[in-house]
């Protein structure tokens, strides 16, 4: 058989934005939910360029009704002169070529977030219309594209006073391409907050057209504030710490502050980017701030070898490096990987704290003696680890015996049922289809792991049940929670299944607060689920419906008026096998919640104000959130 024709014919070259509709998820990561986010940050990101050179201190962001998204700045506004080479106006050069804008010229833009060449042109290429208008010169210039071609030539549209200036670009994201189009305000709003923190005395605000509402994000405090803001529900131990340091033409800017918390906190970003797996400014971080708590537990006779999770322990920081050239991993920017960038903030870290504990010994002696604490934690945890595993009750070989495991070593189609109760535990075990579905049942409500240490949590009998069947395993002193979690992961769904009552919410938020805090890269990655059993069984003459909800059990009664026999459930353990596999198990008629983290720092809140220490902030949120609570069950 001859091999297929293969020439010079088949070779396509894209021109201007084609490669970007052909192959998007090269530029903005997905096309799910967090591509279509990264659109509405590009245009944002242009703005806060606008506000790192003093030219801009107001952004305003509208999700309009129709779904498009306007993003609006009084910055200095796009060129709308004839660009000398292209020969047509600068306005349309940055709309509709990659790799053009005032970003490569250092002496327009110190720093940038938008150096990879994805910028407004990409978000040109994958809306279905794209709109802009310029206030600059005098007048308001106005395009319009569609699908990153421009239906007009720049036009000048009106007047206005010589001093107004600023951009405006409205969009509407293709639905050709993207799997959804409905922005959510929750992750918008948390990109907005993060802006604000990190560039003091600019307002950003959202305004949500759908359900009318209104935010305004600004802080005089900057990076100290968002620290602050971050420990709310937290006692403080320390002072907010705060530095701003230039080396070698890097800004470094870091705010810190110790808590009672046994979690660290600590926020990394590049040009105003979450780097969320950390990099270079991270590890400079991390490896200065260890150096000088060692020296100073020497100074001070210390016998404890201090590690670097011990340093930070309670700890809550917000690190923030500006560079004219950041070398991200990634489209989306998630790894810093500028090399330089580990030693200067090292340095950095190395000659403030020193001065700073100097100056302050009764700060320094409260948080010595809260890292001395940790690492004894940290090795009483170590032995008693090491001495379950001599006898074999802590080994990752062994599974172990409560859990019914499924027939399927295939991860991807496996599901673990982490089950409240040893009687819907005993339902589920009979009711599953044991082909690749796993039941574990859970004894009572775990350890709340935000109140506890580490040795605590690791003598935890269920925890340590639910580690070794997940397959999480233990690193060092603490359940894995980086990239290795996933390796030995034997389920590729982990679902909670739990009483629809008070006591089955209590038990999910402490599995989720575990999740959360020790094995982040399941919530990050969707494998946690929670199951969602019926509230009500209902009897319609011979036949038997089920109702997940007060809404849909309304709508069942007022079709059948008097032929109706309802039962509240107020447990799994009051459904048998089938009923249990019928309403709740099978995938073909379940309903499964999947655990995400839309707005990461406002769940990190979250957990510190409902499953901390601190009382006040508890009760606050409660009465603030009361009227939203449904199912109550008293």
């Amino acid at each position: 058989m001859g091999r297929k024709r293969y020439d010079a014919k088949h070779i396509h070259v894209l021109k201007g934005l084609e490669a970007v509709r052909k192959m998007p998820a090269m530029y903005i990561g997905d096309t799910g939910k967090i591509g279509l986010h990264h659109l509405v940050f590009e245009v944002i990101d242009n703005s806060i360029d606008e506000a790192a050179v003093g030219e801009c201190n107001r952004i305003n962001v509208i999700i309009h009704k129709d779904n498009s998204i306007s993003v609006k700045d009084n910055g200095r506004g796009i060129p709308v002169d004839i660009h000398k080479i292209e020969k047509r106006s600068a306005l349309e050069v940055v709309m509709t070529s990659l790799h053009a804008g005032g970003k490569f010229d250092h002496k327009v833009y110190k720093v940038s977030g938008g150096l990879h060449g994805v910028g407004v042109s990409v978000v040109n290429a994958l809306s279905e219309w794209l709109e802009v208008w310029v206030t600059r010169d005098g007048g308001v210039f106005y395009q319009r594209y569609e699908r990153g071609k421009p239906a007009k030539d720049v036009k000048r549209i009106k007047d206005v006073d010589v001093k107004e200036s600023g951009t405006t670009v409205k969009f509407f994201p293709d639905p050709e391409i993207f799997k959804t189009i409905d922005f959510s305000p929750e992750i918008i709003a948390e990109r907005e907050r993060e802006l604000a923190f990190l560039n003091r005395k600019v307002t950003l605000t959202l305004e949500d057209e759908r359900n009318d509402l209104k935010k305004e994000f600004c802080y005089d405090g900057g990076i100290s504030e968002f620290v602050i803001y971050l420990n709310n529900g937290k006692t403080a131990l320390s002072p907010v710490i705060y530095f701003k340091d230039e080396k070698q033409d890097v800004e470094i800017e870091i705010a810190m502050q110790y808590t009672d918390s046994y979690s660290e906190n600590i926020l990394a970003f590049a040009n105003n980017i979450l780097t969320r797996e950390g990099g270079t400014h991270l590890i400079g971080f991390k490896s200065g701030l260890t150096r000088v708590i060692n020296e100073f537990v020497k100074k001070n006779n210390g016998k404890e070898s201090i590690q670097g999770e011990d340093a930070r322990e309670g700890l809550t920081g917000v690190i923030s490096v500006k560079l004219s050239e950041p070398q991200f991993e990634g489209q989306t920017k998630m790894k810093l990987g500028n090399t330089e960038v580990k030693g200067l903030v090292e340095s950095s870290m190395n000659s403030y704290l020193n001065m700073y504990f100097e100056e302050n010994p009764q700060v320094l002696d409260k948080i010595i003696k809260k890292i001395s604490a940790a690492a004894k934690a940290r090795i009483a945890a170590r032995e008693a680890r090491e001495l379950a595993r001599r006898k074999g009750a802590l080994d990752i070989s062994p599974l172990p015996g409560k859990l019914a495991d499924c027939i399927s070593k295939e991860v991807k189609s496996a599901e673990l049922f982490l089950v409240e109760g040893d009687s819907a535990g005993g339902s589920a075990k009979q009711g599953r289809d044991r082909n690749f579905q796993a039941i574990l049942p859970l004894k009572g409500k775990i350890l709340n792991v935000e109140k506890s240490r580490i040795d605590k949590i690791l003598s935890n009998d269920e925890i340590k049940t639910m580690i070794s069947a997940i397959g999480i395993g233990f690193e060092d002193e603490s359940p894995n929670t980086g990239g290795e979690v996933l390796e030995r992961l034997r389920y590729g769904k982990i679902i909670i299944m739990a009483d629809a009552d008070i006591d089955g919410a209590h038990i999910c938020t402490l599995l989720l607060t575990f999740f959360y805090r020790y094995a982040k890269r399941l919530v990050e990655e969707g494998y946690l689920y929670i199951a969602q059993p019926p509230l009500y069984h209902i009897r319609i003459k011979n036949t038997v419906t089920y109702a997940y909800s007060e809404e849909e059990l309304a709508k069942i009664v007022e079709e059948h008026v008097d032929r109706i026999d309802i039962q509240r459930y107020k447990g799994l353990g009051e459904m048998n096998p089938e009923q249990l596999w019928e309403t709740t198990m099978n995938p073909e008629n379940r309903i499964l919640k999947s655990v995400t983290v839309e707005d990461l720092i406002e769940a990190d809140r979250t957990f510190n104000i409902l499953m901390g220490d601190n009382v006040e902030p508890r009760r606050k949120f409660i009465e603030e959130n009361a009227r939203f609570v449904e199912n109550l069950d008293v």
